[in-house]
């Protein structure tokens, strides 16, 4: 085989110690290096003395992280490589072998890099998963606050829509008081506007509801509870300002574009660039990037029979965002997205439909961001538009079917 490179290093990443294997040409070195940045910027100094064209690494958990922004400081071109695809041949697993095969198989142009974004866009995506996470704890607190609520006899879900509004936290706080919920307290919060005019519970129900048997050990943890509450409001404020300030302003652009699409909101949006970008230019087509955010089909072809392929692995976060996306889409009746639903789900299943939605929603915001264009929604009686007549044909056949003559038309 012919050589693509012909100095170029490979590199078993741990998370303590750093295996390099420099080819130049025929010949290669081995050395080992610890993961402090002091050792990595030795491995750097001694890539750059010896002219190495390009370093290839596996992307181990969040190990190759440090080493690929030493590298990328140090003007060093580095690829970041699935592991499945590079496997050694069985039976030869050593770390040295196996930054020997990385080497061999980048010296001759055998490796995929995958899609490593610049510094900038790599932060911003830490700024939006850690809001994730702090989004996601928030959720799992108030469903602590539920179930403590429910051991204590006091039905508030069935009361308010939502028990992390204002009028649900000034009840709450008012119980944890341990004074009794009554017909005058609900006339002086009511009269205070302290618990909103619209709830969908009657006064009666209220009061009902709001009349358990609270213990002071469970009083306590709840004070606790609607504490941490707060402090994770804080930060996931303090998150959102960040990343509205560290955005670019082509980014924010975008963010609003994509924003027209049904079912993406602010935050949504935020996460989606953070993970694919502004630059559509490395995504060839569409379905690439559908393809790298795991939002279709993997290939199982055999006989030129297609048969059913397991969807494949990608990128977590957009995929999550994507989905959560289209179950917020498809709530819309008089959108596309809601018919494509509805015309999948019938026969494939709603998890199945979700993730059609989803790959749909990822195909305009592709043409969004690479075309320019502006979303607009194909309606929900797209799909009506097409072989009209076959399908009266095929409702009159199941009419007649269940009995239902065709009424004969006198001339």
């Amino acid at each position: 085989m012919d050589k693509v490179y012909d100095k170029c290093c490979g590199i078993d990443v741990h998370k303590k110690l750093i295996v390099a294997c420099f080819r130049k040409g025929s010949k290669q070195e081995l050395r080992n290096f610890g993961a402090t940045t002091r050792e990595l910027l030795e491995l750097a100094n001694w890539l750059q003395n010896g002219g190495c064209e390009m370093v290839a690494m596996e992307s181990t958990a969040s190990y190759w992280k440090p080493l690929y922004n030493i590298l990328e400081s140090s003007e060093l071109k580095a690829m970041v490589v699935n592991a499945s695809h590079m496997k050694a041949v069985p039976g030869r697993k050593t770390d040295t072998k196996d930054a020997e095969w990385i080497a061999e198989l980048l010296q001759h142009g055998l490796l995929k890099a995958s899609y490593i974004p610049d510094k900038q866009q790599r932060e911003l995506r830490e700024l939006v998963r850690y809001r994730k996470s702090l989004v996601s704890e928030r959720t799992r607190e108030l469903n602590r606050l539920q179930k403590m609520l429910e051991g204590a006899n006091i039905k508030l879900s069935g009361t308010v829509s939502d028990i992390n509004c204002m009028s649900a936290r000034n009840i709450l706080e008012y119980l944890l008081t341990g004074e009794f919920f009554d017909e005058a307290k609900y006339d002086e919060m009511y009269k205070q506007k302290i618990i909103a005019h619209n709830l969908k519970a009657s006064k009666e129900q209220l009061i009902d509801d709001l009349n358990g048997v609270m213990t002071p050990l469970q009083r306590r943890m709840m004070k606790e509870l609607l504490s941490h509450l707060d402090e994770l409001n804080v930060h996931i404020n303090n998150l959102e300002d960040e990343i509205d300030n560290f955005m670019k302003p082509e980014e924010k652009k975008a963010t609003q574009a994509i924003q027209d699409v049904t079912g993406i909101g602010k935050n949504s949006s935020q996460a989606i660039i953070s993970v694919i970008g502004t630059d559509m230019s490395r995504f060839p087509t569409a379905g690439h990037l559908a393809a790298w955010a795991g939002l279709c089909p993997g290939n199982n072809e055999s006989a030129q029979k297609r048969k059913t392929g397991k969807m494949r692995k990608g990128n977590a976060l957009l995929r999550s965002t994507l989905v959560v996306c289209a179950h917020s889409a498809t709530r819309n009746k008089n959108s596309y997205f809601y018919a494509q639903f509805m015309r999948i789900s019938s026969h494939r299943g709603k998890k199945r439909a979700y993730v059609a939605v989803a790959h749909s929603m990822l195909i305009a915001i592709y043409h969004i961001l690479k075309d320019g264009v502006v979303f607009k929604d194909l309606g929900a009686d797209y799909y009506n538009q097409f072989n009209m007549e076959r399908k009266i044909n095929a409702y009159l056949k199941k009419l007649k079917a269940l009995g239902w003559e065709v009424p004969v038309v006198a001339a």
